[in-house]
């Protein structure tokens, strides 16, 4: 499985797609991902489980767009 998860930053969210998400998100926490680390804290807002690796990718990129971050914002 992939997942595609939202992090709540300290100045906003951030949305990525991983295979291991526990895995994933300590590696946010910890400050290991330079995307996140002058974020933090962060906190884990939502996540969707997707079989299909390029799904996952094509859901990722949708959330980070203009019409995707007011789909999160409303549903999520």
């Amino acid at each position: 499985m992939y997942y595609v998860y939202s992090l709540k930053c300290k100045d906003g969210y951030y949305v990525g797609c991983t295979n291991d998400l526990k895995e994933r998100v300590e590696r946010h926490k910890n400050g290991y991902v330079p995307a996140t680390v002058r974020r933090l804290p962060i906190s884990l807002e939502f996540y969707c489980a997707i079989a299909d690796k390029h799904k996952a990718f094509e859901f990722e990129k949708y959330l980070k767009s203009g019409s995707g971050r007011a789909f999160a914002s409303k549903h999520f």
